[in-house]
């Protein structure tokens, strides 16, 4: 689940289910307890399932934990429970348990807790989200919205794929998955109304759509997961991750939209009201808006044909366009996603403490005792994916990446096929009320509908966390088409 905060959002996830009755928060204890029961057989299958699956394994030295790796990577498990619990921050949880751990237990200085701090991700995140706040606050984006609506020409059912592909080309560009559904979800939900369009569907599309680019060789994401990769020694194709992920998300689409087209639920509603998608409004770009997209087409060209580095890039053009309009460049400074920077500096922070000490190294060992490379990269994507539905899916993705390095170490498995299923199985789930995206979903429905998508986008997002996990291992790690 994406856990970062975003101006632009209307509401919490608290505001939507505080907007219906009182059962949505018992839901939400039981999917709790669901999961956290899922998670923990996963994990146990992990470290006890060799006995059971390769018993051959257990004749030997079996991998056991120290009390100085059992400490740590309990606190990483508390940290987890209390920032699903409560809006606290795991990145900052992160750093106070990496000094804790480090200085008091293993004796570190600052220097050496701070070793692994991933200073070129922290510059990524900070350049992208300071210059995609200036594109949104400029109205860049909401043109880019209103051509791309006026396309479909009064063909209602082409709207969800034009939402699709302008969320996943915002997300492409380095827009945060959370940002780009703030952006288009008012819109999009508006269209959908008006259009009879089921809103559940609308927003699944908005969302897929957001997740489909959000692993690009520019993306936050992207960049993070390949760094992860790259220092755990496995590198991977970050062309392969970015075109894996938008093939399942958009395979995901279309089944959603066949699977609503079976229950007849593709119109919501009879009829279909006047829509006016040509409505002759500003959708021709001037000034800092010319100025943006010219910049935009900059940056993919020196990050992409020159391989330079996108958080200088987007820096330097962030800087261009504030010196343009110098008066609000405070605003342009608090669209940063600062949650962002402190989750990933503190989460990554505290995992490479843990491999410090050796507890990635005897989680593989142990996990690999399970003797079928194909069963733990399935345990693996569904672990990831049903945690994702209720904690970070950044944070879960620095944890768990690691160790696929002892499994791909040890098998024919190809790096870039785990790598990308893993990355996959933790962010569609997104879809979630629960989440960030979800929730925004919710609170741009009507007021009146609202508790209803609550609850359909719930079940949609349920047989999400069934099927896309085993659907992007089954067609990613066993093929090994990556």
């Amino acid at each position: 689940m994406t856990k970062t905060d975003y101006q632009a959002a209307p509401t919490s996830v608290d505001d939507v289910q505080d907007a219906g009755s009182k059962r949505p928060n018992r839901s939400r204890r039981i999917l709790l307890v669901t999961a956290a029961v899922i998670a923990v057989l996963g994990l146990a299958a992990l470290m006890f399932g060799g006995a059971i699956f390769n018993p051959a394994a257990t004749s030997g030295t079996e991998p056991t934990l120290t009390a100085t790796q059992i400490i740590p990577l309990v606190i990483l498990v508390v940290m987890f429970v209390v920032a699903t619990k409560w809006p606290l921050n795991i990145g900052v949880m992160g750093l106070v348990a990496s000094f804790g751990v480090g200085y008091f237990m293993l004796g570190m200085t600052d220097k050496e807790i701070l070793a692994d701090f991933p200073a070129s991700i922290v510059l990524t995140i900070i350049g992208v989200t300071y210059f995609f706040s200036m594109a949104n606050r400029n109205g860049t984006i909401d043109i880019i919205v209103q051509n791309c609506v006026r396309l479909v020409r009064g063909k209602t059912m082409l709207l969800p794929w034009v939402f699709f592909l302008i969320a996943a080309a915002l997300t492409s560009l380095g827009t945060f998955s959370p940002a780009a559904v703030a952006l288009l979800a008012p819109a999009a939900m508006g269209f959908a109304y008006e259009s009879r369009i089921h809103p559940v569907l609308m927003g699944a599309f908005v969302i897929n759509g957001a997740h489909a680019g959000g692993f690009s060789p520019l993306s936050v994401a992207g960049v993070l997961v390949h760094n992860i990769a790259h220092d755990n020694g496995f590198p991977i194709s970050q062309g392969g991750l970015f075109a894996a992920s938008f093939a399942i998300n958009l395979l995901l689409s279309a089944l959603s939209l066949a699977l609503f087209a079976v229950l007849g639920k593709l119109k919501d509603g009879t009829g279909v009201q006047n829509l006016d998608l040509e409505t002759p409004r500003t959708t021709r770009p001037h000034g800092q808006q010319i100025l943006t997209l010219v910049l935009i087409a900059v940056m993919l060209v020196c990050t992409l044909g020159f391989r330079m580095p996108i958080g200088f890039v987007a820096l330097s053009a962030g800087l261009l366009l504030a010196l343009v309009n110098i008066k609000e460049h405070r605003t342009f400074i608090g669209g940063v996603s600062w949650s962002t920077v402190l989750l990933v500096a503190g989460m990554i922070t505290y995992v490479s403490l843990l491999q410090h000490v050796g507890v990635i190294d005897t989680l593989a060992e142990m996990a690999l005792a399970l003797g079928a490379p194909l069963l733990i990269a399935l345990v693996l994507c569904y672990v990831i994916g049903v945690g994702s539905a209720f904690a970070s899916s950044t944070a879960l993705l620095t944890a768990f990446i690691p160790l696929a390095g002892p499994l791909l170490a040890s098998s024919t498995l190809s790096a870039s096929g785990t790598v990308a299923a893993l990355a996959i199985a933790a962010t569609v789930v997104d879809v979630s009320p629960f989440s960030t995206d979800g929730a925004l979903i919710v609170a741009n429905a009507q007021e009146s509908d609202r508790q209803r998508v609550y609850k359909q986008l719930m079940i949609y997002a349920g047989g999400v966390v069934l099927v896309a996990p085993a659907m992007a291992w089954a067609l990613l790690v066993p093929t090994g088409i990556l």
